[in-house]
């Protein structure tokens, strides 16, 4: 898709497959990702007995250092892929956009955005930010939206989690914080027949159940959660974007 050149139409008026032609809707799920540095593992591994003498942790995570691939940074598919994205769903028709994103975005600190810059700040990072300029381009298209903030993405069987929906990184308080893969797609589908016309941004993550407690469908939990009129504040997350 960022590929595509829709200014130039007359060179080539259809850039797309013939197949998108009649959606009606799109999901996207696309995402910069980070490559950890060799080096960093061997580094960390190095200090591990001295961690284990001292009685720390084995291995400190944040002494891993990551880095984007050469034009697979965060500004190059997560806002500008994006909007190729967005731009496709005009020319084709396409009623309602579904975004994967992720929690965070208010928060201009968060350690994801640090990932692919040294220890100046210098580098290919910002993520999340890149991510929340991305969203704020789609909530101004005019097309309908939800944007969906997943907490860490785990690998588990779907309907074994309650579905917690919230805004604002008001979750991010939570000590878990943490959703699987599977009630995320299950979020994106029930996106596309509970919505209503309407559109809505919103965090989520899982909570476990308790003995005997019965889990709510997604598409339940969306729609009560859409009819609550609550969605995510563009105002908050870092100046100047």
């Amino acid at each position: 898709v960022t590929q595509m050149e829709f200014e130039k139409e007359d060179a080539n008026p259809h850039p797309w497959p013939c197949a998108l032609d009649g959606a009606e809707a799109m999901v996207i799920c696309t995402s910069a990702v980070p490559q950890i540095s060799k080096l960093s593992v061997l580094k960390a591994m190095l200090k591990i007995p001295v961690n284990v003498i001292t009685k720390k942790k084995a291995i400190n995570f944040r002494d891993l250092q990551f880095k984007y691939r050469p034009g697979q940074y965060p500004e190059k598919v997560d806002y500008i892929g994006q909007k190729k994205q967005i731009d496709l769903a005009k020319k084709l028709g396409v009623k309602h956009v579904v975004v994967v994103s992720s929690m965070g975005g208010t928060d201009e600190s968060n350690f994801l955005n640090s990932i692919g810059k040294d220890k100046n700040g210098d580098g290919h990072g910002d993520i999340l930010i890149w991510k929340r300029k991305a969203e704020r381009n789609l909530c101004v298209s005019g097309l309908q939206y939800t944007i969906i903030h997943p907490g860490g993405l785990i690998d588990t069987e779907p309907n074994q989690m309650e579905l917690i929906l919230d805004v604002d990184d008001r979750l991010m308080k939570n000590e878990k914080k943490s959703i699987s893969r599977a009630d995320v797609a299950r979020l994106c589908i029930a996106s596309l027949t509970e919505s209503g016309g309407k559109s809505v941004s919103f965090d989520c993550i899982g909570r476990e159940l308790a003995e005997g407690e019965e889990v709510k469908s997604a598409e339940e939990t969306l729609k009560a959660f859409i009819d609550s009129g609550v969605t995510c504040d563009y105002t908050l997350g870092p100046s100047g974007m």
